[in-house]
């Protein structure tokens, strides 16, 4: 008897398990997924889709310069009609195209840490990068006395994050602070080495520097590698954007006078909340800025700084 109940047991299971709903599959597109930003953005994603009971496919270029693999990212998604994307835009007018073609088929977009230039898109969530500027500005101001020579050591043409902490670096200067001047601007292309051959070119040329303002995580770390290579650490000015164990040292040892730091782990977690409750029919929040945290070398020890500093990473 049971043996001829048996088949139709494991008949009742396998009509079941079809019958049961699926779980939503969204994509979520970083700028790269080598640098340490996104592995803690997504430990956020991951948490939250857990959450929200969602399936991430997290697929992304390895380099932040690479948007013709971002463009070929996405359409594959929409290919696989994926049920929502997130995305972290290499070019704000590269990426439009594709994430037209993603609305147009349906698919919700959420954009987070880098704009994109598409309308419809049902959120974005990212750091407050201009305010982060302004701040980065006045702190320069301060520590040249209101006087002096700056440069700017910057990320890449076209990533709207950074971008956005530029122009708010230069419009601050300019409209309050006139007699801080910028006498040099170069790009280290989203690369480390090439922001140290950078900032070395600038230290060249500008033997009376005051300050660099260092508007990323590649910028910076170029810029700490230039400084402490000709013996300037404290004597030109930092300030630099974002985080790693290099950039802590590096605030500790002075070569750093102050660190802007952004809250990664957080942008994956609400990026993906925000997309959730589209999938939900609900009305996320069209824009979400998070605040830059001030960072100086006697905040360092503290808890609340040491949990922004070491967020969990997912390699």
């Amino acid at each position: 008897m049971l043996r001829r109940l048996f088949p139709a047991f494991v008949l009742l299971a396998f009509f079941a398990a079809c019958q049961r709903p699926q779980r939503p599959r969204i994509g979520v597109v970083p700028k790269a997924t080598a640098h340490l930003f996104f592995m803690a953005i997504r430990a956020g994603v991951n948490q939250a889709a857990q959450e929200s009971q969602l399936d991430v496919i997290w697929n992304g270029p390895s380099e932040e310069t690479d948007h013709p693999r971002q463009i070929q990212i996405l359409d594959s998604l929409i290919a696989q009609r994926i049920d929502g994307i997130a995305i972290s835009a290499t070019d704000e007018r590269a990426l439009a195209a594709p994430v037209a073609r993603a609305l147009a088929a349906g698919i919700p977009v959420v954009s987070f840490d880098s704009g994109v230039q598409a309308p419809g898109l049902s959120s974005f969530i990212a750091t407050d990068n201009h305010g982060g500027g302004v701040i980065a500005a006045r702190r320069i101001a301060a520590l040249v006395h209101d006087r002096g020579e700056v440069a700017m050591l910057m990320q890449k043409p076209g990533g709207t994050s950074t971008v956005l902490r530029e122009q708010g670096f230069e419009q601050t200067l300019r409209d309050y602070f006139p007699q801080v001047r910028i006498v040099a601007r170069q790009y280290g292309m989203a690369d480390a080495a090439k922001s140290r051959a950078a900032a070395e070119n600038i230290l060249s040329a500008h033997p009376e520097l005051d300050a660099i303002f260092a508007s990323s995580e590649a910028a910076s770390l170029g810029a700490i590698q230039a400084l402490r290579a000709r013996a300037l650490s404290g004597k030109v000015r930092l300030v630099t954007f974002d985080s790693s164990d290099t950039h802590v040292e590096a605030l500790r040892d002075g070569t750093i006078s102050l660190m802007l730091v952004q809250d990664p782990y957080r942008i994956g977690y609400e990026a993906v909340k925000a997309l959730a409750e589209k999938l939900q029919h609900k009305m996320p929040p069209a824009r979400l800025d998070l605040p830059v945290r001030e960072i100086t070398r006697p905040d360092l020890d503290k808890p609340e700084i040491q949990r922004l500093l070491k967020p969990p990473l997912v390699r």
